[in-house]
């Protein structure tokens, strides 16, 4: 997965719950650096299942996979708002299933805003100012590699400027 501008097709998805349903938005980006998307999507997805501990993807999978299929190519590297895997011992979670669904062949990064228990220290982040770390998990790509490429998104906060993005247009909120 390159880091230069213009050669990587990186997607960023999440995922936002209604009564009647669920809306997920995803955003395309070129460069990890970049401060505006280059193209964004929103899908109205069915009502999802009913949450369970540790299924998260059982949720948001089926709306993934139909937003995969609007896309013009296949991405180098997602980056979901929660886990790849949960806890220290690495069970599956929603990033796992996603880069087990792309039979390995797209790089998943998840990034999670709260721990999950038991989670490793490995994967905790600071970014910007904030004492409180994010969480950030990887498949296809080492962690390390994983947390230097969210450090270094752009924005100041702890939430780098396109995952705040993608999280208002999920909740149709004109993003800024």
């Amino acid at each position: 997965m390159s880091e230069k501008k213009g050669n990587a097709m990186i997607l960023a998805v999440d995922v936002a719950y209604r009564k009647d349903g669920a809306t997920l938005g995803g955003i395309l980006f070129h460069d990890w650096h970049a401060a505006v998307p280059s193209a964004e999507f929103v899908v109205n997805c069915p009502a999802p299942e009913k949450y369970l501990p540790g299924q998260f993807c059982r949720r948001e999978l089926p709306c993934i996979s139909l937003l995969l299929k609007r896309l013009p190519g296949q991405p180098d590297c997602i980056v979901i708002d929660g886990f790849v895997d949960l806890g220290r011992n690495r069970e599956p979670g929603l990033g796992r299933h996603l880069f087990n669904m792309l039979q390995g062949k797209v790089a998943i990064i998840g990034v999670a805003k709260s721990p999950y228990r038991d989670s490793p220290r490995s994967c905790e982040l600071l970014r910007g100012s904030s004492r409180k770390p994010l969480y950030v998990t990887g498949a296809g790509i080492p962690q390390e590699r994983a947390k230097l490429l969210i450090k270094g998104m752009h924005g100041p906060d702890r939430i780098p400027t396109l995952l705040r993005y993608v999280d208002r247009l999920s909740r149709g909120v004109v993003p800024c």
